[in-house]
């Protein structure tokens, strides 16, 4: 059997849920994307309380079984709680040697960077696999900075052997730039879970990311 870790190897597509921007709410989301072929999930969720989050990330946790790694965003306890797959944390949350000591060895950890030098550092410091971020504008996230560039991917590529996951602005049709730059899977919420039918963007973004990754390797 595959595990979590090594299905990591083989992630595309990547959804990161948010509820203030879905249409038809968070766990239709995931629902839709998982179905659809999605083998990534973050659940990211800043309005509700804790044992609303938990309710809800166990729901989340059935979805994705077997079939889609299940992270949560930031919030070490609700992934604890729920025994999660781990967890996707920023540059101002808890230190990654912190969180592997409470989380364990077999737990994914993301962290989201910025540039080469926090790349490396994620990396030395036991991350699974780096959320470069933001690769464009985005208004999705209000503190996320200004756009770095595809280029800047492919610098982060050969610095670290970690997957990449490109995140901030990305859409159908900036996506094959993005993969042809180095990303090994992307984010795009807004492009995703604003739609009216998520199953069928979540198809077409993973046959763009193979077909361009069939078309470089």
């Amino acid at each position: 059997m595959v595990t979590k870790k090594e299905l990591l190897m083989e992630i595309d597509f990547y959804l990161v849920t948010d509820s203030g921007l879905s249409k038809k709410g968070t766990l239709s989301d995931v629902q839709d994307a998982v179905v659809s072929g999605c083998k990534i999930v973050q659940y990211r969720e800043k309005k509700k309380s804790t044992k609303e989050m938990i309710a809800e990330a166990l729901q989340i946790k059935a979805i994705c079984g077997d079939d889609a790694i299940f992270l949560v965003n930031d919030r070490i306890d609700v992934a604890l709680a729920v025994d999660a797959d781990g967890v996707h944390i920023g540059q101002d949350d808890m230190p990654i040697d912190v969180a592997r000591e409470i989380l364990g060895a077999d737990k994914i950890i993301g962290l989201t960077v910025h540039d080469i030098h926090e790349a490396i550092e994620a990396e030395n410091n036991g991350a699974d696999y780096v959320g470069l971020s933001p690769i464009f504008d985005t208004a999705t996230k209000s503190d996320a900075g200004k756009g770095i560039g595809t280029g800047r991917i492919m610098d982060v590529k050969n610095a670290i052997s970690i997957p990449i996951v490109a995140i901030g602005g990305i859409n159908k049709k900036n996506c094959r730039d993005v993969i042809e730059n180095g990303a090994d899977s992307l984010v795009a919420i807004s492009a995703v879970v604003c739609s009216d039918d998520v199953q069928r963007e979540t198809k077409e973004f993973i046959a763009t990311i193979r077909e361009t990754l069939d078309r470089i390797s």
